[in-house]
């Protein structure tokens, strides 16, 4: 007798069968000889198939990364391809159209549909099952697919004669036939978990599994579709390995190299800076540019303490980075703009506040009137922008102007250009600033500990590795800060002023 349980679990499923089916609706008077001529010429061209067959899903326009994904799992009967797209790239989605392209077409019979668990691998192929059932312009271009007596989770076949099989991860495939038909697509999908990427024999026991047991089900001499979707969560794990066997790895991360989105349709510039505004870097580069980071090995922690009154200071150093090079997003995915107000005094360095964020760059130019009202007048304030080869003329072209037309409305603001040649980032970074902090000489401000900048200023610095493959904008800009400080300390001599005491002017009779 049916629980409870497994009686909510048929009605949700026939809800879910009777929504799909009223979103997949066929236009109405539409003849079967209309429906045939309109099936020949949309299987000529599949993305427009996809487009008609799941309207859905495809509420976006496919990307080119899609395109040629969907070219070439269609075109290369014997193929091996791992796809890392980053999260919101529809991965499992596209793949799913792909697929049910190839079987209702006759091209894929058999599939192994593989994932870390057993009930992870049926609830991700559930949407595959509810398509079959529910699409109603599947049912009506290709006939029912749903085969009595065959039709339960993890295990269906269809009546255009495709079969899913869901496996977990070590589970039996051996002897996994349809009819006479051995597996002719595999498609393996999250099969990698944090947790056991931290345990490298759980990895090599899981790729044995995959090698050995997994990819031999298949036919010598009759074609293989191989599809393994996963991100680059760890430096070794599935998704690596199979990457070195794979006839093509494709890795699409959230933005592209020039930091630009790499599905606009879906994901609009502001709906990216504030998923990722809401997560930490390390978060970030690894769902979103698979570029799994650990704790680097530079900076083993940073220190936060009083800072001293500003009005004792002699003079402060704010020092901006505006991040115009492409240099470092082809490495993390885009660059941060960087500002942060420092000064020294007795042989420590004082990190004030700033500011560390991917912003525009009128919000940048903003921030130095941020600093301005900070400071609110009590000491000399030398405002400095990095200027190298690799940001002229960006600097006279766009930031000059913006300038200027802040002046106007918030009054004008001596800005420095710091034109100085610099070396190897991580060497200055390893460099200046190492040997500082290691000695307790760089804090940051105690009172700033909830500014997300400040937070986001000391999680940069304890990723920095040789490698840089997180983001070191904010360490950077804290670099230039401390060289600056140190040459005006030299030209200028001493560090403090006292309270109350205005310092004699020699000049004067």
């Amino acid at each position: 007798m049916a629980s409870a349980k497994d009686k909510q679990a048929v009605r949700e499923w026939d809800e879910y069968v009777k929504a799909l089916r009223t979103d997949t609706a066929l236009e109405a008077d539409k003849s079967k000889a209309d429906i045939e001529k309109h099936r020949q010429s949309l299987e000529r061209d599949p993305v427009a198939w996809m487009k008609y067959m799941f309207p859905n899903y495809a509420t976006a326009e496919f990307a080119p990364f899609h395109k040629r994904f969907i070219k070439r799992a269609i075109e290369n009967q014997e193929w091996y391809e791992v796809i890392s797209w980053a999260r919101e790239l529809a991965k499992d989605t596209v793949v799913m159209m792909t697929m049910m392209y190839l079987n209702l077409t006759g091209k894929k019979k058999f599939t192994l549909f593989v994932s870390s668990s057993y009930d992870a691998a049926c609830d991700l192929l559930l949407p595959y099952m509810l398509n079959f059932e529910g699409n109603s312009r599947i049912n009506a271009y290709y006939g029912e697919q749903k085969k009595w007596g065959n039709w339960e989770s993890g295990n269906f076949t269809t009546r255009c004669g495709a079969r899913y099989i869901a496996l977990g991860s070590g589970q039996s495939p051996r002897g996994k036939k349809n009819e006479s038909l051995r597996p002719d697509s595999i498609i393996l999908t999250d099969l990698d978990t944090d947790e056991d990427c931290r345990n490298k024999d759980t990895i090599n026991k899981r790729w044995d599994w995959v090698e050995k047991a997994l990819i031999p089900t298949r036919s010598v001499s009759k074609p293989l579709l191989v599809l393994m979707l996963g991100n680059v969560i760890a430096k070794d794990c599935c998704v690596v390995r199979a990457s070195k066997m794979a006839d093509h790895w494709d890795v699409i991360n959230i933005r592209d190299k020039n930091g630009n989105s790499t599905w606009p349709d879906k994901n609009t510039e502001e709906m990216i800076d504030r998923v990722l505004s809401k997560i930490s870097t390390k978060a970030a580069q690894g769902e979103y540019y698979n570029n799994p980071l650990s704790e680097g090995d530079t900076f083993k922690e940073m220190f936060w303490g009083k800072c001293p009154d500003i009005r004792t200071m002699k003079f402060v150093v704010n020092y901006s980075d505006p991040a115009t090079s492409n240099k470092d997003k082809q490495k993390t995915g885009a660059s941060f703009k960087a500002m942060f107000l420092m000064g020294y005094k007795e042989g420590r360095y004082y990190v004030y506040t700033g500011y560390l964020d991917q912003v525009n760059n009128a919000k940048f130019v903003d921030w130095f009137y941020g600093i301005r009202d900070y400071v609110n007048n009590r000491t000399q304030v030398y405002n400095y922008i990095e200027n190298n080869t690799l940001q002229d003329p960006f600097y006279e072209q766009v930031f000059r102007p913006l300038f200027n037309q802040f002046a106007k409305e918030k009054g004008h603001i001596g800005i420095i250009p710091d034109t100085r040649k610099k070396p190897d980032k991580y060497v200055r970074i390893e460099g200046n600033l190492e040997p500082v902090n290691r000695n307790g000489q760089l804090i940051l401000n105690i009172d700033q500990k909830d500014n997300p900048h400040m937070q986001r200023l000391e999680e940069q610095f304890l990723l920095v590795s040789p490698q840089l493959k997180a983001p070191a904008d904010g360490p950077d800009c804290i670099e230039g800060a401390k060289f600056i400080l140190d040459i005006k300390r030299s030209q200028l001599g001493g560090d403090t002023i006292s309270m109350g005491h205005r310092p004699r002017n020699n000049k004067r009779a």
